[in-house]
């Protein structure tokens, strides 16, 4: 790659050296990737504080970097998936590499556009790194949404505002749909479109309702099906979003208020939804993640990989996500405790008249609520001790005046410009039942020292199919087989129906009332 000579002396920046950076990179501790990709992107910050160098000298040293840089990088990626289970520091150790990486990376590619519209003439003497260029940058800047996502924070406007500024670029040099080898151990080639289209649906996928682990899902799905979205000038089914250009606002669906604009642009999902549905349809039927689905549900179960694909068919689909109810504006306090354990305690404890002071239990806090629907709330949370606040965790909630324990899943989590979380709580049962599971075979058996399995139960009666649904301790085995309740001295058979949802701690399960026990 030929180099520009350097003019009016040599910057002080060593960074500028290609020899010193190779020198770098050479010394990376090769067992130590959450160090190698922190220093990089300390020598990325250094290259782009350098002032009076060529642009194809900058691209040549940032182009090593990022390189040295790409196994580092998936090694962090990989092991923040498996840090989901251990301690918030470690968590947050990977989290802040993987994010000021990400950050760094898009300020030197960006740099790199941003000279090259000042200067006409750079752009010749990295005329066919141009759309290397660009596209490098907006998977840059897609990652630094992603990192964002996962601490539930709002995405920075400036970032929405750069995107459109790259793409336009892209456009009025005419590399937009220039196939290109984004990277030398890329198996297969994109374009500055491919990579601006998955930014784009990544931002109107409301990762946001999702745990990490899901999160990690959707976004391999949105990158698998980058070359199926479709952009065009307007809105048509399977092209149902839009995004400005020149404005800094996120892309968002097209509604009637719609107004055509030179710089707008619409796009959508285009065919992928209608892969995603068969996906979700054979992972139902096969019970397992099928090989076609391939690297996207690689190394989780079958569950989770579902509920990612259903979340992104729903938020993808021509017609916006229904809300199945009203929600209304009211200020109150929530009393709330968490987890399965916690929740079973405090039910089975409710029904002793002489254990109701829950006021300085461990674990309670007190949430104000900002809004209420007949399906849950709207809340604003105090700062908490630990790291359990998460999407799909399991709540008991107490609504003020209210002795009876309802319960609850945290399904969104917001952090506003002021650092305050916003959250979405579903409401799956006002009152829940503290009840005991047995199975079928060990009730024949005469099995009188088994106590049974604590469970709660969401309902007083069936529904109209004849179930009831059921929160039981995850892993517990109780929702594979036929089971005797007993409710406050009544005993009832149950059989498996459905598994609705399986978390960290607890399985929501839907069981058939077969018979009253005698």
């Amino acid at each position: 790659m030929a180099l520009n000579l350097f003019g009016g002396g040599k910057p002080d920046n060593p960074m500028a050296d290609i020899g010193h950076v190779k020198e770098v990179i050479a010394g990376l501790p090769a067992n130590d990737f959450v160090k190698a990709l922190t220093d990089v992107a300390v020598w990325l910050e250094m290259v782009n504080r350098i002032d009076g160098i060529g642009l194809s000298r900058r691209f040549e040293i940032i182009d090593l970097l990022d390189g040295a840089a790409r196994q580092p990088y998936r090694r962090l990626n990989a092991e923040y998936q498996a840090a989901q289970r251990l301690q918030k520091f470690q968590e947050n150790t990977l989290w802040t590499a993987a994010a000021e990486f990400a950050k760094q990376l898009g300020a030197a590619y960006g740099r790199c556009i941003e000279e090259l519209w000042s200067d006409a003439a750079a752009a010749n003497t990295v005329r066919n790194e141009l759309p290397v260029i660009v596209a490098r940058a907006l998977r840059a800047l897609m990652r630094q949404i992603k990192w964002t996502q996962l601490r539930y924070s709002p995405i920075d406007a400036n970032i929405w505002g750069v995107i459109g500024r790259h793409y336009f670029f892209a456009e009025t040099k005419g590399i937009s749909t220039q196939a290109i080898r984004i990277y030398p151990d890329e198996l297969a080639d994109g374009s500055v479109q491919g990579e601006f289209l998955k930014a784009m649906m990544l931002g109107v996928s409301s990762n946001n309702g999702l745990d990490p682990a899901q999160q990690e899902i959707a976004g391999r799905a949105i990158t698998h099906f980058g070359a199926a979205y479709v952009l065009q000038q307007e809105p048509a089914p399977g092209c149902n979003f839009c995004f400005d250009l020149a404005q800094h606002e996120p892309p968002a669906r097209v509604t009637k208020d719609y107004i055509p604009a030179t710089t707008m642009r619409c796009f959508g999902a285009g065919r992928a939804l209608a892969t995603l549905a068969a996906w979700a349809r054979d992972i139902q039927q096969q019970d397992d993640v099928p090989a076609e689905v391939g690297r996207v549900g690689a190394g989780f179960d079958s569950d989770l990989v579902l509920s990612a694909l259903q979340h992104l068919a729903i938020q993808w689909a021509d017609e916006p996500p229904a809300r199945q109810s009203a929600r209304r504006r009211i200020a109150t306090r929530l009393t709330v405790l968490h987890g399965f354990a916690a929740l079973v305690s405090a039910t089975e404890s409710i029904m002793d008249a002489a254990s109701l002071d829950f006021e300085h239990a461990a674990g309670i806090e007190s949430w104000i609520v900002e809004n209420v629907s007949e399906r849950g709330f709207g809340a604003i949370i105090p700062p908490v001790q630990g790291d359990w606040i998460k999407v799909g965790a399991l709540l008991g909630v107490q609504t003020e005046g209210s002795t009876a324990w309802g319960a609850a899943i945290l399904r969104r989590i917001v952090r506003d410009e002021s650092r305050q979380r916003r959250v979405g709580i579903q409401l799956l049962a006002q009152a829940v039942i503290a009840v005991k599971l047995l199975r079928i075979g060990a009730v024949a058996a005469g099995d009188a020292a088994q106590a049974g399995e604590s469970a709660l139960l969401l309902s007083t009666k069936p529904d109209k199919n004849g179930e009831v649904a059921l929160l039981v301790r995850a892993h517990s085995g109780v929702r594979d087989h036929p089971l005797e309740m007993n409710v406050r001295g009544k005993r009832y058979h149950l059989t498996p129906r459905t598994l609705i949802e399986g978390r960290e701690d607890f399985d929501w399960v839907r069981f058939k009332v077969s018979a009253l026990a005698g």
